[in-house]
């Protein structure tokens, strides 16, 4: 990309920031592999910065085995200990223990709503929420959404998924266009100059 393209000040001069920002953040994304991977690197962010976990993206896929659902589920202590050893993710047992737990529960709704897609999504009816923000410090880290969508997965038992983590994930998925109305992104993905929808 040009030098002289406008993009939200997060992106910096970062290479990798730059191409998160450009190609994936605030996309909307249905495919449930991808979702499940965003869940778990969003919990793994946690009291960490995103480009920590950008820069072991590569290593969490490789050791979480391409965030196939089906066999993180089968992961069992000897393979969480594997993981505590491997310097190419975040080794907190905690947040490997939550990812392991969190894949049963989003299998469980799979299996009840048909895809984990359809039951996120359905909390802005299918349509992104299009802000309209001048500046990055006018972007909320929750919102009476996120705070929803938060208690309801807690409810399922689900770690790892506070207000402000789901509020990123809305972010990253495209439920949500924070991209502010000067960065280039922000038009090419729906957002306009006028006023807020929350």
């Amino acid at each position: 990309m040009a030098g002289d393209i406008i993009r939200c000040e997060w992106a910096g001069s970062d290479e990798l920031y730059q191409a998160y920002h450009d190609l994936e953040w605030g996309c909307p994304v249905h495919d449930d592999g991808r979702l499940f991977e965003l869940l778990i690197l969003e919990g793994m962010q946690a009291g960490l910065a995103w480009i920590t976990i950008l820069r072991k993206r590569e290593g969490f896929r490789r050791a979480f085995d391409g965030f196939d659902l089906d066999t993180v589920i089968g992961y069992d202590e000897q393979k969480v200990e594997e993981l505590m050893r491997d310097a190419g993710i975040i080794r907190n047992r905690l947040k490997i223990n939550a990812a392991i737990h969190n894949a049963k529960l989003f299998r469980r709704i799979q299996e009840e709503y048909g895809s984990f897609d359809a039951f996120i999504w359905a909390y802005v009816d299918d349509t992104p929420i299009q802000n309209n923000r001048r500046e990055m410090s006018e972007v909320p880290a929750t919102t009476e959404l996120s705070d929803r969508i938060s208690r309801d997965l807690k409810k399922l038992g689900f770690k790892f998924v506070g207000s402000t983590i789901i509020y990123a994930l809305m972010q990253s998925i495209g439920m949500v266009n924070d991209h502010v109305q000067d960065c280039f992104r922000h038009r090419e993905l729906g957002g306009t100059s006028g006023e807020n929808e929350q």
